[in-house]
């Protein structure tokens, strides 16, 4: 059983932070090279607008907006500085709740991204995170504070050691933060209403893992996201090779894809 330190102690373990980031990436861009999506952006029909960058910051939420506003703040003559009012409008379009349990983004995103912003935002990202390093800072910083730093604190308090705070970092960027026992289906949501005893409360790291996953699976269930090779399945293979520590070599497999690291990762240069 992985103890509350052997995940404390890797907040300056870059070498743990990047095979998290490698699995879902693999989830969110088909590689295991997250680099490479600093420049993606596009409408994915899923009722967000736009998604684009490291995490798939969208337009309907406040994350794209929150990013582009702090990228001015540190570049004031950036090229997306006109879009701000665009993206505003787009996150005001907001969440909305159709059902009891869950909210899902409202009908419009994607029109109201392609009226507000359109083509000329999307080279105007693409040429900022192909020519501009803050750009590119300013996602790592924002989806650091925004998800991985979360994901990693709330591992820590529960004891997980590196498949858990792989699922944890997961769920934080697919499900995005939220409230505690609100039944937004966000992180907080289910971390609150996962089911049994923590490691760091002496229970079973995997029970706990599995557990967590069964709340994760009726939240994307209800969302109409949950394929049978998706993260869910990712997880699940993870998890059902006992290797709680992913001690390489491991391999994985999501949407058709298949991966393995061969060995410990290193990060990749700024």
């Amino acid at each position: 059983m992985c103890t509350l330190g052997c995940v404390a102690a890797s907040h300056a373990d870059q070498t743990n932070k990047e095979t998290a980031l490698q699995i879902t990436s693999t989830a969110e861009n088909s590689t295991k090279d997250w680099t490479a999506a600093y420049a993606y952006i596009e409408d994915i029909h899923d009722g967000r607008g736009y998604t684009g960058g490291l995490v798939g910051f969208t337009t309907a939420t406040s994350d794209m907006l929150q990013l582009v506003r702090q990228y001015v703040a540190e570049q004031p003559g950036s090229t997306l500085a006109p879009y701000l009012p665009g993206l505003e409008a787009c996150a005001d379009r907001g969440v909305t709740v159709d059902n009891a349990d869950y909210g899902t983004y409202g009908g419009g995103a994607s029109d109201i991204a392609a009226r507000r912003l359109g083509p000329p935002f999307l080279a105007a990202w693409a040429d900022a995170a192909n020519h501009d390093p803050v750009f590119r800072k300013v996602q790592r910083d924002l989806r650091d504070a925004m998800y991985w730093e979360p994901a990693l604190a709330a591992a820590a308090a529960d004891g997980v050691g590196l498949l858990g705070l792989a699922l944890y970092y997961d769920t934080a960027v697919n499900h995005g933060p939220g409230v505690a026992d609100s039944g937004d289906g966000s992180f907080d949501d289910i971390r609150s209403r996962t089911i049994g005893a923590t490691p760091a409360r002496h229970g079973s790291e995997s029970t706990w893992l599995r557990a967590w996953l069964s709340c994760r699976i009726a939240v994307l269930t209800e969302w109409g996201d949950n394929p049978p090779d998706g993260r869910i399945a990712l997880f699940r293979e993870l998890l059902a090779t006992g290797n709680l520590t992913l001690t390489t070599p491991f391999t994985w497999s999501v949407y058709g894809d298949t991966f393995t690291l061969s060995a410990p990762p290193s990060p990749p240069p700024d």
